[in-house]
């Protein structure tokens, strides 16, 4: 089959002829139909995190080819979007709910005495989060699939994979914002646009977005915000002050920079939360007065894919969509075709699109 491999850092996503095994135990064929452009798999691909040569992809929607002899839980013919969370449903984080903290992701993954899901002339491929989705095909284990309507499109079904439920999960699940919260947004990508939807459906009673790029503010507006701040042209922590001059209950940075995020703290009012969802580079540190944080009883909290229950939330975003009450719709600024995914990652970084979805393989 046709994937994109990773062979060096930095050298980009190359288009190729890849080989994939057959489902065993609790795997999953999947003929994927939609794959996202997410950052994080730009970031894999650029810096030393995860083994090369990789297939990474790991926003994927596609339809049930095959199972394994040990699969329950799906047929083939079922339409699925994968989850990036690899977890085990065993250990005590799955089973009291926190999935997404699983001890045991290894178990999602064939064995070391095992053949690799993915090889090429024989040497096998990491596959980045037990998914590789820039691909024809995945095989995946059955925990890391969730079901979703057969009436959903295939390229916003993609996006449920990471991009929403990190967004919308981190204000719902993570922070468990509450109706007439207030909420400050860094970074109206596209996972900030899905963390507005979500402050909405909490009830937030301001939604203040902050960003660098006017047509992203635009967006902003589209998907909900009710204040937005250009950066570039005014003090973000002095704005938010004047909106807001008892601070704010909820800050969420999805831009991963030491300024952001440390702006975010400032802003904070008492017994305020910064979530730390977005990462520039791997190496960006904060610095944190104690006696502040103390004394204003701040919290701050790392994001990990939205403290997401894939199982649960993806077929709830998907409903939400279907019933007219999420904008999934223009998240997909553009969809291409699997060898122009590099195009597509270059295409991403002026800003002007939101999201940019494989959808031709």
């Amino acid at each position: 089959m046709k994937a994109l491999v990773v062979n060096a850092l930095s050298r980009g996503f190359d288009f190729e002829d890849v080989q994939i095994a057959a489902p065993i135990g609790r795997e999953v064929l999947v003929n994927v139909q939609a794959s996202g452009l997410c950052h994080t798999d730009l970031l894999f691909a650029t810096h030393n995190i995860v083994p090369m040569p990789a297939v990474l992809g790991h926003e994927v929607a596609g339809i049930v080819a095959a199972v394994g002899p040990d699969a329950a839980q799906f047929h083939v013919g079922d339409h699925v979007v994968g989850s990036l969370a690899q977890v085990c449903g065993a250990c005590d984080r799955c089973l009291s709910g926190r999935s997404f903290q699983c001890k045991h992701p290894e178990s999602t993954v064939r064995r070391p005495i095992d053949a690799p899901r993915l090889s090429r002339n024989g040497i096998g491929l990491f596959q980045g989060f037990g998914l590789g989705g820039f691909a024809e095909q995945a095989l995946i284990h059955e925990n890391q699939l969730a079901l979703v309507p057969k009436e959903l499109p295939f390229a916003q079904a993609a996006l449920l994979g990471c991009g929403v439920v990190t967004g919308a999960g981190s204000v719902l699940n993570t922070a468990n914002v509450s109706a007439g919260d207030t909420v400050v947004i860094f970074g109206a990508g596209g996972v900030g646009l899905n963390a507005i939807s979500g402050a909405r459906i909490a009830g937030a009673s301001r939604i203040v977005v902050i960003d660098i790029q006017e047509k992203r503010l635009k967006e902003a507006r589209r998907f909900g915000s009710t204040d937005v701040i250009d950066s570039t042209k005014t003090r973000p922590v002095e704005a938010v002050r004047d909106l807001l001059p008892e601070g704010v209950d909820h800050v969420f940075d999805f831009v991963g920079q030491k300024s952001v995020a440390e702006q975010g703290l400032a802003m904070l009012g008492l017994g305020g939360g910064l979530y730390l969802v977005g990462v520039d580079k791997p190496a960006v540190n904060l610095d944190l007065n104690i006696f502040d944080a103390i004394g204003g009883q701040k919290r701050v909290i790392g994001v990990n894919f939205g403290s997401t229950n894939a199982k649960r939330d993806i077929p709830m975003y998907a409903e939400l969509y279907l019933q007219g009450r999420m904008n999934l719709d223009d998240l997909v600024s553009k969809e291409i075709s699997l060898r122009d995914v590099n195009d597509g990652y270059a295409a991403l970084k002026d800003g002007l699109l939101n999201r940019v979805v494989v959808t031709s393989f």
